[in-house]
């Protein structure tokens, strides 16, 4: 049997999400909580990246979510998505940090991996010229500034839709907003996007007006 294979029948008796959090609820369960941070750490913690632009502090404001989970805990409603608690957790208290800090930060030159540099190594026989991948990581950053510069209510949307590929109904229940505002604060911050970037990027024109641009981030 495959590995691959095999992970799919463990897959199969894993406890859910919403059971994990029942137990952690009811029971305190510090087992079934050390799972849900290890199925959700990651996740959480690119999200408040991507909302302030220092990810020193995302890692802080991680912890910090998953301690008001815990101290939340019999709020959660085991009727509802664990991921649409935890997601809403995550946004409020990023957006509070912001609030609190006032962040308007730059976000640093995209490096290879955890914060290291470049190197050789990076960019294999085959790959693109290191000045072509120097150009598009220049892209990404000024798609990372440019988000930065986002009202966060519309840098929410956009982090959730483009770097953690919700639904717009799954986004529309984190916000608890009907789906079709969701929808017109995404064209909204798209717009938006694209307004700021043509100032350092070379774009073609903007779309007609009423016609949707386009869901396309670099990432």
């Amino acid at each position: 049997m495959s590995a691959a294979a095999f992970q799919a029948i463990k897959s199969l008796f894993a406890p859910t999400d919403e059971q994990l959090m029942w137990r952690v609820q009811r029971h305190d369960d510090a087992a079934a909580f050390a799972g849900l941070v290890g199925r959700w750490q990651a996740p959480i913690q690119r999200l408040c990246a991507r909302l302030t632009g220092d990810p020193h502090r995302a890692e802080d404001l991680t912890q910090e979510v998953f301690s008001r989970l815990f101290a939340h805990r019999k709020a959660y409603q085991p009727d509802r998505k664990f991921s649409t608690y935890l997601w809403r957790i995550a946004l409020n208290h990023c957006y509070r940090d912001l609030s609190r800090a006032r962040y308007r930060l730059e976000v640093p030159f995209e490096t290879a991996r955890d914060g290291e540099p470049p190197v050789a190594a990076d960019f294999p026989a085959g790959a693109p010229a290191p000045d072509e991948t120097l150009a598009d990581r220049e892209t990404a950053d000024a798609v990372r500034r440019a988000l930065m510069e986002l009202p966060e209510h519309l840098r929410g949307i956009v982090v959730l839709r483009h770097y953690e590929n919700l639904k717009f109904r799954e986004i529309a229940e984190v916000l608890d907003l009907p789906e079709g505002t969701v929808k017109t604060r995404m064209t909204e911050a798209l717009n938006e996007l694209a307004r700021r970037l043509r100032r350092t990027l070379e774009m073609p024109p903007a779309p007609k007006h009423g016609a949707r641009p386009k869901e396309s981030l670099v990432l």
